[in-house]
């Protein structure tokens, strides 16, 4: 059997985490098929600094909450979720107060509502 032969095959995932407001980064990663998310974080070099803070993070695949041991396929994307700083109500408050004329939604026009 050749050298080829006996590496497992990889797959190609994406890690995306935003340390704080305003700093998202995106890192494309080669796993081993079958890696779990724990595996994959742990032999990414430029995520070495939150390892100690793993089992308390909040981490994702496309948009739902997995366990650190789900296996990955090819093209998942991994997502680190940051805790909320501020309440979304409270922030919209805050921006209501700033500028208090109506938003209109996209997904609700107001021409019925107003007789436009």
């Amino acid at each position: 059997m050749g050298h080829a032969e006996a590496a497992a095959p990889a797959i190609q995932v994406e890690l995306v985490w935003s340390p704080c407001a305003g700093d998202v980064r995106r890192l494309e990663l080669r796993v081993a098929e079958g890696a779990t998310i724990e595996q994959a974080l742990r032999a990414c070099p430029e995520f070495a600094d939150q390892l100690p803070r793993l089992g308390t993070m909040k981490i994702g695949v496309w948009g739902r909450l997995m366990p650190l041991s789900t296996a990955l396929r090819e093209r998942d994307r991994i997502e680190i979720y940051r805790s909320l700083t501020v309440d979304p109500k409270e922030s919209r408050r805050l921006r209501f107060r700033k500028s208090p004329e109506r938003v209109a939604s996209r997904h609700r026009p107001l021409g019925g509502k107003i007789g436009l």
